[in-house]
């Protein structure tokens, strides 16, 4: 009876999925850049209303040692004056990290590494950001989550949409 139970949970444990196991072994500032237009161009002291639009980008590359990837998240913030179309400041950040990844099959592991990895970078690049503006002489910016799982939707369709376009080489 007792060998029919373990055989039991043998037969249940090569059922199972194999465990993922993801690790940040690093976090690291790539490149940064800040531009205050308001202190440099002495822009006029009119009446300001602020338009800020955040853009988004992502890369992941394999490394060449054996399960660990490393994923750049890209944010471009601009502000610019609703009232005469004047940037305020322009704020561009590329954010990286080092992944150690195992366990994920071949086909998710491009949207593991472009959803999950840049959720546990965010929280850090929010604070930079803020953090910049607020030493740049602006107040705090506190950008809004990022809906990491739509904006890789929205890439693959504009792949696909683009591949869709282009011409083929097939003879008629």
């Amino acid at each position: 009876m007792a060998e029919e139970t373990q055989a039991g949970n043998g037969a249940a444990a090569a059922a199972a999925p194999p465990q993922i196991r993801m690790q940040v072994l690093a976090q690291y500032v790539r490149d940064m850049s800040f531009e205050n237009m308001v202190v440099q161009k002495g822009l006029s002291g009119g009446e300001v209303q602020p338009d800020i639009q955040v853009a988004v980008s992502l890369d992941a590359r394999k490394r060449s040692v054996a399960s660990q990837y490393d994923v750049v998240t890209k944010f471009k913030v601009t502000s610019r004056n609703k009232v005469n179309n004047e940037t305020l400041f322009l704020l561009e950040l590329e954010y990286g990290g080092t992944f150690l990844i195992e366990g994920v099959a071949d086909d998710q592991l491009h949207p593991f590494l472009l959803i999950e990895c840049p959720r546990l970078l965010f929280p850090y690049v929010r604070r930079i950001i803020s953090d910049v503006t607020r030493d740049g002489g602006f107040p705090p910016l506190n950008i809004d989550q990022v809906d990491f799982m739509a904006l890789y939707r929205q890439e693959l369709a504009r792949r696909a949409q683009a591949q869709a376009a282009a011409p083929t080489d097939q003879p008629n």
